[in-house]
């Protein structure tokens, strides 16, 4: 008998044979996107450490709960007597005899229940190639599978893959901080330039220069800062942007996977591309709401357009959390009509890419409507996965995709307000590119109510390469191959950067109900005929 795994393995393989050519907006390819840690990094640049960077990591790792494990060197115990003024639960020293980098089996057992390991001066890197170091990096990373907190200083920093270091003693560390280049003890000008060129040569990676007593703290993914001085954080060159060098200090958020994202886009083909495929939907239809409340009539047409009553639906939350287990637009597609409803959230790609009950609804799907929220979340969870592929197939076979709000902008090319940190930025790097479904165009909603009329102004001067799509509340677009129908009680402004017959000084047309536009000629056309 097959094992298991062997058999969802074949089930995933013939799912993948029987499905249309894939769409250019799914990309297997695409490097596997950094994800976020269970718990938390503290990587100090070097000096003191001061006492808000020992409370903070007393605090990450269970307040007075806290099990601290401090490693040092033979001669390192009085400098980690000094964890004992943030208070934690208990403590131990883990002293370790470098630099032969000798790791006993007792100093391994004595990290299986702590929740916080710091590294005073003892370099990880010098472990790992003594005697026991390989079941001390399985020791350490267990702390962060189990919610905990890992951290160090100077020497002690070698927790990214790569650690970049002013004396160029450069060193591979643990990789704990994903899709990282760190440089401790970072001095403004020479360090910067060493680190451009280090993150230059590897350019999918994110380069962090952190000071002396300053301290990078990764929760999660949500990265900040505490100490004296800005933690500078380098992307390389690509063809079509500078490098890029921001500075996050004490008090700042910056998102890791939105850094990571991207970094690994600028070492990829620009995005988006210069001539992109006109807006069009090949086969099926297409349902764009801008969010505030269903015009009326439109969850039934949704359900003709997926077949009738009896079609099968996929309801797909856009949601942070990990579980959600019901969700209101299932019950508002049943109460039209629907008989045959799934809901289907997931917040690992893996189980997006590779489970198949969990795929099997999209497989045999007529119909998949997406909720509102952050969109970020939906390309976080989907984005390249067969889930993404499979969501195309429901075009090709003639089926519906729909969605509000944020399920109105995940449907386009380029998506609009993609910054995990807040929905303000009309553009954000790294979340740029929705899934696809309407070729060559950028979809904002909410669109009159919030005032978001210059923001999509700039996004078309920025990229006028694309059509630009604002919908309001109550207001929904209706697409079938390259026509889209206004209905609802607002309007739909297209922003079209090639128009020539402005009569005023808006740039932008704007489409109310009962109107058509013709996507790829960019022009009204004749009303909608009853």
């Amino acid at each position: 008998m097959l094992h298991r795994d062997c058999r969802v393995m074949i089930r995933v393989a013939a799912l993948l044979v029987c499905c249309e050519p894939l769409m250019a907006q799914y990309d297997p390819t695409g490097p596997e996107p950094v994800g976020k840690l269970r718990g938390a990094l503290v990587l100090h640049g070097g000096g003191p450490v001061s006492e808000e960077v020992r409370e903070t990591f007393v605090e990450l790792a269970g307040g007075t709960k806290a099990k601290i494990s401090v490693v040092v060197a033979d001669d390192g115990d009085g400098q980690a007597i000094e964890w004992k003024v943030a208070k934690p639960g208990s403590m131990e020293v883990v002293r370790v005899a470098l630099p032969a980098g000798i790791v006993q089996s007792e100093m391994v057992a004595s990290l299986a229940e702590a929740t916080g390991v710091w590294f005073q001066n003892a370099n990880p890197s010098a472990l790992l190639a003594g005697s026991g170091g390989r079941d001390m990096e399985a020791a350490v990373r267990d702390v962060i599978q189990r919610g905990g907190v890992v951290g160090g200083t100077s020497t002690g920093i070698a927790l990214s893959r790569f650690v970049s270091r002013e004396d160029g003693d450069d060193r591979q560390g643990l990789d704990l901080l994903p899709g990282a280049i760190v440089a401790p003890q970072f001095l403004e000008q020479n360090s910067r330039d060493r680190l451009v060129q280090i993150v230059t040569a590897q350019p999918d990676r994110v380069g962090f220069g952190i000071p002396e007593e300053t301290a990078l703290i990764l929760r999660g993914r949500k990265l900040g800062v505490i100490g004296k001085s800005e933690v500078m954080v380098i992307l390389a060159a690509s063809s079509q942007r500078p490098v890029r060098i921001d500075r996050l200090a004490a008090g700042q958020e910056a998102d890791l996977v939105a850094l990571s994202r991207a970094a690994r886009a600028r070492s990829r083909s620009p995005f988006p591309p210069a001539d992109p495929a006109p807006p069009q939907v090949q086969s099926g239809s297409l349902v764009i709401v801008g969010g505030g409340g269903m015009p009326s009539g439109l969850v039934k047409r949704f359900i003709e357009l997926a077949g009738g009553p009896d079609a099968p639906l996929v309801v797909v939350p856009c949601t942070e959390q990990e579980v959600v287990l019901s969700d209101s637009f299932v019950e508002t597609l049943r109460d039209a009509g629907a008989t045959d409803v799934s809901l289907l959230h997931t917040k690992d790609r893996r189980k997006a890419s590779s489970d198949y009950d969990f795929l099997a609804p999209l497989k045999r799907a007529r119909g998949i409507w997406f909720g509102g929220g952050r969109q970020w979340n939906l390309v976080d969870s989907y984005q390249n996965t067969t889930a993404h592929k499979l969501m195309h197939d429901v075009l090709a076979r003639g089926g519906v995709i729909g969605g509000s709000s944020a399920g109105a902008s995940i449907q386009g090319d380029y998506l609009p307000r993609g910054n995990p940190l807040g929905n303000r930025d009309i553009m954000a790097e790294g979340y740029e590119q929705g899934l696809g479904f309407l070729t060559g165009v950028a979809i904002d909603q909410h669109f009159t109510q919030r005032g978001r009329f210059a923001d999509m102004s700039s996004l078309i001067k920025t990229y006028p390469q694309l059509l630009g799509i604002g919908i309001d509340e109550g207001t929904a677009l209706i697409v079938r191959r390259h026509e889209a129908e206004v209905v609802g009680k607002g309007n739909v402004a297209f922003y079209d950067a090639r128009r020539q017959d402005a009569d005023d000084d808006k740039d932008y047309v704007s489409v109310g109900a009962g109107q058509r536009f013709d996507l790829r000629s960019r022009r009204v056309v004749e009303a909608v005929r009853e």
